[in-house]
């Protein structure tokens, strides 16, 4: 059962101003019945100023007076109306600016130690342009001479898990690609043949 924003607080609240047992507001809350007593003895919260369940949207006021009118009702948190946050889309990779400097490196480690990559995925694991990768590979890139190939792990431009996603999908691809082919060649040669 999903739990009200600040449970103590809400507690403080349901115990000065409702007449719901402390089982009600123990359950509600997610506490234990002896810290809601402690509560209303005074040992707890002393200073806690209580949280409105009502004025957040957490509780109804319909609901309360239900729960009130009948002690072995449990309380239920109201819906929300406000809007769930989403999961932001794939887009482009944000680096930052003092990393951004060593994006090079890492395109370069990544040219050299996992050919198998495509410039996509190199572009999208770094957040770079085809034409920068291109460039550091023919050697052309503007700042070529002081380019050392290091691993974008290190240098915090991509995590350990997406480096391994995309080589295993580059590898994958490449073994697919070898696969075709050679049964490309093996059909050229049975036309030969005969």
């Amino acid at each position: 059962m999903a739990l009200p924003l600040m449970p103590k607080a809400t507690a403080v609240w349901l115990v000065e101003n409702t007449a719901l047992s402390f089982i009600q507001i123990a359950d509600f809350c997610g506490l234990h019945e002896l810290e809601i007593q402690a509560i209303a003895d005074g040992d707890v919260g002393m200073g806690m100023q209580g949280m409105d369940p009502i004025a957040n949207g957490q509780l109804t006021q319909a609901e309360l007076d239900r729960c009130a009118a009948d002690p072995a009702a449990r309380l239920k948190l109201a819906r929300s109306t406000n809007p769930v946050p989403t999961a932001r889309g794939k887009g482009a990779r944000y680096t930052p600016v003092s990393k951004r400097q060593d994006r090079p490196d890492g395109i370069a480690w990544l040219v050299k130690n996992h050919p198998e990559l495509q410039d996509v995925q190199i572009s999208k694991l770094l957040g770079t342009t085809k034409p920068t990768i291109k460039a550091i590979r023919d050697k052309s890139h503007w700042n070529s001479p002081n380019i050392t190939a290091r691993n974008p792990v290190t240098l915090g431009l991509c995590t350990e898990a997406d480096l391994e996603k995309a080589v295993i999908v580059a590898r994958a691809r490449a073994a697919k690609l070898e696969k075709a082919e050679g049964k490309a060649a093996d059909q050229i040669e049975e036309n030969t043949e005969d």
